[in-house]
This record gives C-alpha cells, sequence and structure tokens, in this order.
C-alpha cells in the first residue's frame, strides 16, 4: 500500500483488536474471527493489533507471530492490518518486521525498548529506520511522554528527515504534547489517536485523521454517528456523543475492578463475540460486574 491508501485506511472509526481468550487461558482464536467480520462489516477499514490492547504482556513471542498470521489470514485483504511488536531488541524487530511483511500484514506498529531512559534520540532513530527498512512503520507516542516533549519532537524529526518510510503515528499521551506532535508530523505521517473520541475531537483541528474505537466492536452505530457528524463538520453533534454516551461508558470502564480493558472484554461477551476472559493473573469481570455493565448499557441505549 502507499501513503496515499495506508491514511485513506486510517481515516475514520476502526478497532484495536483484544486478544481473546478462554476461561482455561488458551487463545480464542475463533472469538477473534468473530470481532474482525464484526468490524469489517460494520465498515472498518483497518484492524490493528498493538501492545497494549492486544495483551501482548500476556503471550509468548510464538504466540504474538501466531495471532498476527491468523489475523493477517482471516482478513484476507478485506481492510489494512497494523500489526504490532513487543520492545524488541533491533535485531529481533528486524526480524518480527520480515516475518509480518512475508506474511501480509500492510504496516507495523513499532514500540522500542527504552527502560531507564537507555536510548538516545539518535538510536531510536537508527532502531526505526532498521524496521523500516522491512515494511512501513506507525510510531508510536507511547513511552515518550515520560521522556518530555522536546526529546520526542526531536526524535521525530530526525525521523522525518531521514526515514522516508514511516507513514503513520499513533498517540497515546494526548494534550499538549500530542497537539504539538501531530502539528510536527501531520502533512507526512497518517496520525490517529487512541482512546477516546474526545482525544479524536482535540487533535482533529491539527491534522489528526482517525481514532481507535472502542464502539466499532460491539455498538458501530455509535461510531458511526460520531462520524458522520465530523464529516458534516457539526461539532456540537459529535460533542453530544461524546458527552452523552463515551464519557459515561469510560467513567464505568475504568472504574471497574480490572480497569479498561476487563470491561473491554466483557463487552465482547455481552454482543456474543467470545467470553470475558483474561489470562491470569489479570483479572475478568465476575457476574455480578458483569450485570452491572448491562446496566449501564441499558442506560445508555447503545446495545
Amino acid at each position: 500500500m502507499d501513503r496515499h491508501e495506508i491514511r485513506h485506511a486510517l481515516t475514520g472509526p476502526f478497532p484495536s483488536l483484544r486478544t481473546p481468550f478462554h476461561q482455561d487461558g488458551a487463545i480464542d482464536f475463533d472469538g477473534l474471527r468473530s470481532v474482525i467480520d464484526f468490524c469489517i462489516d460494520a465498515g472498518s477499514r483497518t484492524v490493528m493489533l498493538t501492545f497494549g490492547d492486544s495483551l501482548f504482556t500476556l503471550l509468548t513471542d510464538d504466540e504474538v507471530a501466531e495471532l498476527t498470521r491468523v489475523t493477517v489470514q482471516h482478513t484476507a485483504g478485506r481492510a489494512m492490518v497494523i500489526a504490532a511488536d513487543r520492545q524488541w531488541a533491533t535485531p529481533k524487530a528486524v526480524d518480527f518486521a520480515r516475518y509480518c511483511r512475508e506474511t501480509g500484514a500492510d504496516v507495523l506498529m513499532v514500540l522500542p525498548p527504552d527502560w531507564c531512559e537507555s536510548c538516545t534520540a539518535s538510536s531510536l532513530v537508527e532502531h526505526f529506520a532498521a524496521v523500516a527498512a522491512e515494511m512501513p512503520v506507525m510510531f508510536i507516542t507511547c513511552g515518550f511522554g515520560e521522556r518530555g516533549l522536546p526529546f520526542a519532537l526531536d526524535v521525530m524529526r530526525r525521523c522525518l528527515d531521514t526515514v522516508d518510510n514511516i507513514v503513520a503515528l499513533k498517540d497515546d499521551v494526548c494534550g499538549a504534547f500530542a497537539r504539538q506532535v501531530t502539528s510536527l508530523v501531520a502533512d507526512r505521517w497518517a496520525v490517529i489517536s487512541g482512546g477516546q473520541k474526545q482525544n479524536h475531537l482535540d487533535l482533529m483541528p491539527y491534522g489528526c485523521v482517525g481514532y481507535l474505537s472502542t464502539f466499532m466492536t460491539f455498538a458501530p452505530r455509535v461510531a458511526r454517528d460520531y462520524w458522520c457528524a465530523i464529516d458534516r463538520n457539526d461539532i456540537t453533534a459529535a460533542t453530544k456523543i461524546v458527552r452523552d454516551l463515551d464519557m459515561p461508558l469510560f467513567d464505568h470502564l475504568l472504574g471497574l475492578e480490572g480497569s479498561f480493558d476487563a470491561g473491554m472484554h466483557a463487552l465482547s461477551e455481552i454482543v456474543g463475540h467470545h467470553g470475558r476472559w483474561r489470562r491470569k493473573p489479570y483479572h475478568s469481570l465476575t457476574d455480578a460486574q458483569m450485570d452491572e455493565l448491562r446496566a449501564v448499557l441499558n442506560s445508555l441505549g447503545v446495545v
């Protein structure tokens, strides 16, 4: 895919895929396929694996590779596939990028290791360049927020000048940091916001083209209504959806035992994609917590 095609595929709402599990902790690949089909049928032009949402923290390297292969195979060209690595050293990150390219993924989200601020701006640029030599790369701001805005902008400016095959950026930091980063790179890299619609709404004037949508995986009508409001530049209508639906749901999910991700897996059970389960030691919602979540959904009228 060229830059124009990638930017088009990242425009609008699309899902971050959460690795589903059976109650015994085994990966539920049929559940993954169900979510992929649901999101593509709902209009997603992209499906994305991420270090965080896809729970790479609970997976082995071989499982990450298999999850990537199954995602590409089942998507079968119906949408763009963004793969993700898991904070590997440069040689292994390059090997995985080669695997992703050969498997058929379109873009690789690269999350370099930087424990104890061990990287320099130059070493990070070299890391991105080495991976980008294998396939198109998505830059992610996760981790750069702690290093501070001047350091992040320095790395991004050097990448813009020297690394041709970085094509997109996903922001996880939000706020003033994200606005400045988006302003810097949006002309060259397709910028997407993570998290909630309010983050997209904040970054849109600075060039952000799309966002990761939680609603796309269980109530895509809400995501479509928001994007239709954006398309017609009806900021009042878009803000109303954020205020009346997005924020109340996120307030509940973030307050759950096990937090947001436990709630997202529970939502998949409620709509019939797969079970609520996450591999231990992560918490999975109890029956009582599931009933509370159903009540919230009913009060919002989204499921």
